[in-house]
């Protein structure tokens, strides 16, 4: 399989899951925890607070799902991000920047499996359970993750108008 056949069905793989969490399993997390964002879709982070009244609105069938179905999902999806951002920068870019680029995005891998860790021991805990140190952990990690994927993504933005404008111009 060349470069680009891969790239398309990593990416592919990847946009079903990510469609998956983002139009069924993450909509049914906020609607049980009465409109509140979960942990993972508050990329400035979140309170002790914040994180308090999520937990205490989420009933125990919303944590299930967050700790099953959703953290399933979201082991997923980190790994086939990073090969879709490794794969189509091996392709927009020349082999040592590639390389580099290809670094953070194990790196937004990394950090979103940490923030999936960090946020089941919040889930475990409970509202009445966490402390200040628990949540600022899972806090710093979902902003990591999301600081990092923006980088990722505007850099493929950057690669991708390169390629048009080399096309472009012939």
């Amino acid at each position: 399989m060349n470069l680009k056949r891969a790239f398309w069905a990593v990416f592919a793989l990847m946009l079903l899951v990510y469609l998956t969490m983002v139009l069924w399993s993450l909509p049914i997390i906020m609607s049980d925890a009465n409109g509140l964002m979960p942990f993972d879709l508050r990329p400035s982070g979140y309170t002790t607070e914040e994180a308090r009244a999520f937990l205490s609105a989420l009933s125990e069938d919303g944590q299930a799902h967050y700790l099953g179905v959703q953290h399933k999902l979201d082991t997923l999806y980190p790994g086939l991000m990073a090969l879709s951002l490794i794969l189509a920068y091996h392709l927009l870019f020349a082999k040592t920047w590639a390389v580099g680029f290809s670094v953070l995005a194990v790196l937004v891998a990394v950090f979103d499996w940490s923030e999936n860790s960090a946020v089941a021991d919040l889930l475990r805990l409970g509202a009445e359970g966490i402390d200040e140190e628990v949540v600022s952990v899972a806090a710093l990690f979902t902003m990591l993750k999301s600081g990092f994927v923006t980088v990722a993504l505007t850099i493929l933005l950057v690669g991708v108008v390169g390629m048009m404008w080399r096309r472009w111009k012939g």
